[in-house]
């Protein structure tokens, strides 16, 4: 199968490209509408102002007296000037007599000719917007009438095409400036911004190629303000240092594996080429072939963890759960242990003061409690090892306590892993450091867990934990 190769693209110019993008239609929008909304109030303010304009006219030529005598003079006062409505042209201003005939005006001839419309009298409208046979021009009209003792004898007409009362040149370069303005601003604060969050996603990608060669010492700033980039640092230098411990403990592992299983071969090809050439005889032979046994023994219980471990890792093994009673079953694993304890080693046992039936499988927790009281035994060489059973509303309690010399803070963090051996344990205590991180992966298996409750120079406090029903 062929995967066609797609160019990449750095992340600052990706979502930069994209970001000025969705910028640009969304100011060409806001600019669209924008203009609109200025045409038309523009169009609405200056048909107002037309208005105030022909009223006022109306107003100073009745104040004069009658109609007649004004014909061929104008209006008291002359013509408005275009500028109050800050137009380019001057629109066309009518005085007819009630008949709609024009007696005067501010511009000769104009769209309505010497004579305005009778249905432009007649109608009741004062705002009206007309289409000149004569013309593909939308015009707006105003008209005010010349009353005199509530008698019209006559009216003012205002009449400016659609197209210079709509005209706003100036605005609309105010906001052709003000959008062009914001394209730039907006395409500045994105580029910065872009480039401040793709700078550590470039640090943390140039890291993991360190990573990817085998280097782990990487350095990555912890000084980002944005949370999601300062967990996606602290996370990635986390896992760096697991893995930098991870491929440490591989290769302790197959130092330990090695360095394990080839002492007790070694010993045991040796005694049995003793015994085989007769170098011994006797009872001290019969001492050899105990040794040998015990070897093979202690190689079997190593090669057996590591198949449990497995086996548990990849949810390969059932589990038996049954009812059992959990004061009888834990007072028999610790009696058994110490049969088998030399003296000097002795583990006490406080159990609940009611019987107390759980479902557990019986032994696999008797495997966790002895992996405890071996590490307990371990830690103190002598004394005395006490196994406590409480309860709380939900779970039922087996703490396993020591008091030896506690495990090291620093090392407090690791003992659940697999293959770890603390310094204290490395080079006195033959094993593979399964036997915590089994403990623990079985304890979860029947639904509770295994954890360090507290460890101090007074000693130790192992809890496994596990659901009362």
């Amino acid at each position: 199968m062929f995967i066609k190769n797609k160019k990449r693209i750095p992340l600052s110019r990706y979502w930069t490209s994209r970001y000025l993008l969705t910028l640009c239609i969304g100011l060409i929008a806001i600019a669209f509408f924008s203009a609109l909304w200025i045409r038309n109030t523009t169009l609405e303010n200056r048909i107002n102002i037309m208005k105030l304009l022909t009223e006022d006219m109306a107003n100073r030529i009745v104040s004069t007296g009658e109609l007649r005598p004004l014909l061929g003079r104008g209006v008291p006062g002359g013509f408005p000037d275009r500028r109050w409505m800050d137009l380019e042209g001057e629109p066309f201003i009518y005085i007819a007599n009630s008949e709609g005939q024009v007696v005067s005006s501010n511009r000769p001839m104009g769209p309505l000719g010497k004579q305005v419309n009778e249905n432009i009298i007649e109608s009741i409208e004062t705002v009206q917007k007309l289409h000149l046979s004569n013309d593909s021009i939308n015009y707006y009209l105003v008209k005010a009438p010349i009353s005199v003792n509530e008698n019209i004898i006559g009216w003012v007409v205002m009449i400016e095409s659609e197209i210079e009362l709509a005209k706003v040149n100036q605005e609309y370069t105010l906001l052709t400036i003000m959008i062009i303005s914001l394209a730039l601003l907006g395409w500045g604060a994105i580029y910065f911004l872009t480039k401040r969050l793709s700078r550590p996603i470039k640090e943390v990608a140039q890291a993991a190629k360190q990573v990817q060669e085998g280097d782990y010492h990487i350095h990555l700033p912890l000084n980002s303000k944005e949370e999601e980039v300062y967990e996606l640092v602290t996370s990635f230098k986390e896992m760096a240092n697991r893995l930098e411990r991870l491929e440490s403990l591989r290769t302790e592992l197959l130092a330990g594996v090695t360095h394990e299983l080839r002492t007790p071969v070694t010993s045991i090809s040796g005694l049995l080429q003793a015994v085989n050439d007769s170098v011994v005889s006797g009872e001290e032979a019969k001492e050899f072939l105990n040794i040998s046994f015990r070897e093979t023994t202690k190689m079997k219980t190593m090669v057996e963890d590591l198949l449990a471990f497995n086996s548990f890792a990849a949810n390969a093994v059932p589990l038996t759960m049954i009812k059992a009673n959990i004061n009888d079953l834990v007072e028999n694993v610790v009696y058994q242990w110490n049969v088998s304890q030399e003296e000097g080693i002795n583990a006490t046992i406080t159990l609940l003061k009611t019987d107390l039936q759980i479902e557990v499988d019986t032994i696999r927790l008797e495997q966790i409690i002895i992996n405890l009281l071996n590490n307990a035994k371990q830690a103190i060489q002598e004394g005395e090892i006490q196994v406590n059973v409480s309860l709380d509303k939900y779970d039922v309690y087996i703490d396993i306590a020591d008091n030896g010399p506690g495990i090291p803070i620093e090392e407090q963090a690791f003992i659940f892993e697999r293959f770890y051996r603390g310094e204290g344990k490395k080079y006195k205590h033959r094993g593979l450091g399964l036997g915590l991180s089994l403990s623990k992966m079985i304890a979860q298996a029947m639904k509770g867990d295994l954890y360090l409750r507290q460890s101090s120079t007074m000693g130790t406090i192992f809890r496994i934990s596990l659901p009362r029903g």
